[in-house]
């Protein structure tokens, strides 16, 4: 069953003083995501991400296209009760313990009272946040608001969630625990929809990810599949830390690191490498397929869309 159907949604907004003119956010946007997967929506800023998700959301009205959420339509009131939503920049009263804040977005959710104190210890012990239930928001990181916010959003138990770049501004350990909460989510069954401009992110947790520029869609697959060419490279590691000689003539691209040396050749030059770290009874680490990056195919669409938008004007 597809979780998420968007169907040509579409934005377009009236800018200038005098005589305004239509400059469009979103360009008609067709995208289908299945029940419980992780789906990264990927794109620069200024890509259309948030305004996709503020539509799904209904905080801002299309111009045009509708959206299904599990087979219903987005604004039936059935739908809402079963989707959660954490913004890029939530905002909490300070003053208030993430207790109380939960027990606030519980009441508001529709979470029944007999039911409200024990989910939200719950959700608490979830998001790392049961030894500090009674710390005010306003002496919290960055990194427990986001946790307190995603809280917030599976509170009622969705089946959808939706979050606005969950990353942004999150140090290495505060990335890993939110990365870790979604992880956690899918294993619950539910379909989580994110958006983000981090691909190292997008590349560990994604099933599959869409990635927008200027408000189009411009690519979309199984992380699996964009990942998958091989660009004719290998990568060969070896223990030591010298370079042979035959290697080195090899116009090898090489980084020693520690006790352990890592080259890039052509894959027709493999056998040659080997020969030459036997003769030199150097030992053998690993000898891998170099593999197109998430990177290095968003970066690649980027490219051709800015190539074909510079050829047409």
């Amino acid at each position: 069953m597809l979780a998420i159907e968007i169907l040509g949604l579409e934005k377009t907004y009236k800018v200038g003083f005098w005589r305004k003119r239509p400059k469009p956010a979103l360009r008609p946007l067709h995208l289908q995501v299945e029940e419980g997967e992780i789906f990264g929506f990927l794109g620069p800023n200024g890509a259309g991400k948030t305004t996709t998700l503020k539509l799904l959301m209904g905080l801002v009205f299309p111009s045009a296209g509708s959206a299904r959420f599990l087979g219903k339509a987005w604004t039936d009131p059935t739908v809402k009760a079963q989707t959660g939503f954490l913004p890029e920049q939530p905002y909490f009263y300070d003053y208030l313990t993430a207790h109380e804040l939960l027990e606030y977005y519980g009441q508001l959710s529709g979470v029944p009272a007999k039911q409200r104190k024990q989910r939200i210890e719950q959700i608490l012990q979830q998001v790392g946040l049961h030894d500090v239930q009674g710390v005010q928001l306003r002496k919290f990181s960055k990194g427990m608001l986001q946790r307190v916010g995603i809280g917030q959003a599976i509170l009622h138990d969705p089946k959808l969630v939706f979050f606005d770049e969950p990353m942004s501004g999150l140090d290495p350990i505060g990335r890993r625990e939110v990365r870790d909460l979604m992880d956690q989510l899918k294993q619950e069954g539910k379909t989580v929809f994110f958006s983000t401009h981090i691909l190292s992110d997008a590349e560990a947790l994604c099933d599959r990810v869409a990635i927008i520029h200027k408000g189009e869609l411009r690519g979309l697959g199984a992380i699996e599949d964009l990942t998958s060419t091989v660009r004719g490279k290998v990568e060969v590691i070896w223990q030591g830390t010298q370079m042979p000689p035959s290697i080195k003539a090899l116009g090898a691209e090489c980084h020693v690191a520690a006790d352990t040396v890592r080259v890039i050749i052509d894959e027709n030059q493999q056998d040659a490498v080997i020969d030459a770290l036997r003769r030199e009874r150097l030992r053998l680490i690993s000898l891998t397929p170099v593999r197109t990056s998430l990177e290095t195919y968003f970066v690649e669409k980027l490219r051709h869309a800015e190539t074909t938008a510079a050829t047409t004007v």
